[in-house]
């Protein structure tokens, strides 16, 4: 990195550090917070928002699920072709206790926006199958396990203002075996590629 980049950085983790002081929360470590703008913040972004579909936002995420899910890059068993040409290597430089500090980096990020596709009725029917299911074919309501508000919670991960590209991405992936999530795939194996699509862009407009 060169000199303007290095101070660029600095400041941005300093500027960090002293929004989640104002934020009454406690600041991530130097360590990683340097390593989350150096390292992630290419593809999720400085601050975990994303501009890409092809990378989650990690902004505000679990950091219970944000753990997992790096374990389970480092240890390659989340083992989708994304996960193996973009994240194998980086989890692999991380040591538990780093991975946990950067998990908590990006939990206390500032949230994403929802933002509105540009098919309301496509968006209205993930509303109704989040919040409700579908009882008639015995599958439960999203909001069950995430929350009203798409939140999450623990090692369940926040949905809400995810890029829908991404969502409906990985619960083809879950759907198909491809990405091992067993809870996950018993609950929507069931369900249509349109209804996972509409899913998909009701949590980004959360």
């Amino acid at each position: 990195m060169n000199v303007c980049g290095a101070m660029l950085a600095g400041a941005t983790v300093f500027a960090l550090a002293s929004a989640a002081v104002a934020q009454g929360r406690p600041p991530a470590t130097k360590a990683a917070e340097e390593r989350a703008v150096n390292l992630c913040s290419t593809c999720h972004g400085p601050r975990g928002v994303s501009t890409s579909p092809e990378f989650p936002i990690l902004a505000a995420q679990r950091k219970e699920y944000i753990v997992d899910q790096l374990h389970a890059l480092r240890d390659k068993s989340r083992a989708e072709k994304d996960a193996h040409d973009f994240m194998w290597g980086i989890a692999g430089q991380l040591d538990d206790t780093m991975i946990g500090e950067i998990a908590y980096y990006f939990s206390i990020q500032p949230p994403a926006p929802g933002h509105s596709g540009d098919d309301p009725a496509l968006t209205a029917l993930g509303a109704k199958l989040f919040g409700e299911g579908a009882p008639d074919r015995g599958i439960p309501a999203c909001a069950t396990c995430h929350g009203k508000d798409a939140a999450g919670n623990g090692n369940i991960p926040r949905l809400a203002g995810q890029h829908a590209k991404y969502v409906a991405k990985q619960l083809n992936y879950i759907q198909t075996l491809v990405r091992a999530a067993p809870v996950m795939h018993g609950i929507i194996k069931d369900l249509k590629p349109s209804e996972m699509q509409a899913v998909a862009a009701y949590v980004q407009s959360r």
